[in-house]
């Protein structure tokens, strides 16, 4: 009988070696390697696989037939919306975060809206069929007519699948093929099963909704391929504790990856937010210096997002930067700008900056909302409550034009805003709202923090 062998494989990339390391050579990354027993060698010589009978041949891209699918709506519009417009049919959903942030709520009501229409099977490879009652009690989805199952063996569970055209798995990381003898949840297992849940999908028409463990740093659990394998990537972002939560969509083959969905945590279930002005935006805006708004473009959506920011006289020789939102480096450039250009010294002040609700900025049109509240931090004045500003900052002090000017500026209006400060580059695409917001374009930072913070008269007090 043929010895048994061990191989360390990569958590992180899948690279295997025969022996442990403590830094992987795949990735470079260090304590990912993890022990796994190797398949046995076969006795005999293996035999050689078969080909198939047929085999493609290339076809010209006129004559290939579009393939036209109707989405599904999940009976949750925000998530709708992150996944591009509903669901689609014969895809892989992967939803990741937190534990209990909400995955297994949120997969819960969409199976029990989906079951009114269609057979929903929800596999519970982690809990019992009558914990997950529990839940759906709690959530008011007791009369549902979705199906329970309780496994976690893939072939069995690969039985169970009759006509449903949905299924929940929860969670890949429970689930364990009977081709490996390796662990539930290890490289190798996720991976597989992954790659046999792909092609159940696309061979019987079925959609997946997979539930993904997160590590400490917040990456999915498991290799990367298992993201490649998936047709869309959801993460849920947030603090526990908070009631708000943040869907966003990091892949996506149907839909935009830049799309966010706001949910609310509460003891009756998960609810999307389609009014996010209590969550993005503070009421005391403009009594405190330091603080901006700025319409931030999430996919095909335009949010009100204020910026908050704190100066603080530094104690050590080195200020601190601390972003939240914001990429850091970014904010250190911006810095840079305003000392440069602007005047402004920020060599003895620690900088901290904060975009409200937890959301994230990564384009370049919030730099000179940026540059905003750090001017009005370092002179100590607010800017006006009803002010909007949007545009981006290059390094010789210029603002320069956005994409989706006129989208901004009417997400404005409608808010009720009265100012909207942006790049004089933009001011023929928003020319038309004259007459319904008054508009202020600017050519430098400077120009905008002159015409923010206009220089006070000096009153001459007589005694």
């Amino acid at each position: 009988m043929a010895k048994s062998k061990s191989v360390y494989v990569c958590s992180e990339c899948g690279a295997q070696s025969p022996q442990w390391l403590g830094r992987c050579p795949g990735c470079g990354k260090f304590g990912t390697l993890v022990e796994e027993i190797a398949e046995s060698p076969a006795p005999q010589k293996a035999a050689k696989r078969e080909r198939s009978g047929s085999f493609a041949r290339p076809v010209p891209l006129k004559e290939v037939r579009e393939e036209h699918f109707a989405r599904i709506p999940s009976g949750i519009a925000e998530l709708d919306v992150v996944l591009g417009g509903g669901i689609v049919p014969g895809s892989l959903v992967l939803v990741g975060g937190d534990p209990g942030i909400g995955k297994s709520t949120l997969l819960t009501e969409v199976a029990a809206h989906l079951s009114k229409t269609q057979k929903v099977l929800y596999v519970s490879a982690e809990e019992s069929c009558s914990q997950v009652k529990l839940r759906c009690t709690r959530l008011g989805l007791g009369g549902s007519s979705m199906l329970l199952l309780n496994e976690t063996c893939l072939e069995d569970i690969e039985e169970a699948i009759g006509d449903e055209t949905v299924v929940v798995i929860d969670s890949i990381q429970a689930v364990y093929t009977s081709a490996l003898s390796s662990a539930a949840g290890s490289v190798g297992q996720v991976r597989e099963c992954a790659g046999k849940l792909q092609r159940i999908a696309k061979s019987r028409g079925i959609t997946f909704f997979i539930v993904g463990h997160v590590t400490k740093e917040g990456a999915l659990a498991g290799p990367k391929v298992l993201e490649h394998i998936m047709d869309t990537v959801l993460y849920f972002e947030g603090e526990k504790e908070d009631n708000y939560k943040i869907l966003r969509a990091y892949k996506n083959r149907f839909g935009s990856v830049q799309e966010v969905g706001v949910f609310e945590m509460t003891g009756e279930g998960i609810f999307g937010v389609s009014d996010y002005s209590d969550i993005f935006l503070s009421p005391s805006r403009g009594e405190a210096a330091g603080c901006c708004v700025t319409p931030a473009e999430t996919g095909n959506r335009c949010m009100m997002v204020e910026l908050q920011t704190l100066l603080s006289k530094t104690a050590f020789g080195m200020p601190r930067r601390m972003p939240l939102g914001i990429d850091s480096n970014k904010l250190i450039v911006l810095i840079a700008v305003l000392e440069k250009r602007c005047g402004i010294p920020f060599y003895n002040q620690d900088v901290y900056l904060n975009a409200m609700g937890g959301i994230r900025l990564n384009e370049p049109a919030v730099d000179l909302s940026v540059c905003a509240a750090l001017a009005g931090a370092y002179k100590n004045r607010p800017i006006d409550a009803d002010c909007a500003v949007f545009g981006e900052v290059g390094l010789t002090g210029e603002a320069r034009g956005v994409t989706f000017a006129e989208k901004r500026v009417n997400e404005c209006v409608k808010m009720g805003f009265k100012k909207v400060v942006f790049p004089a580059k933009n001011f023929k695409s928003v020319k038309k709202f004259e007459d319904k917001i008054e508009l202020v374009p600017v050519r430098t930072v400077g120009e905008m923090i002159r015409k923010l913070f206009p220089e006070q008269k000096k009153e001459q007090a007589e005694e």
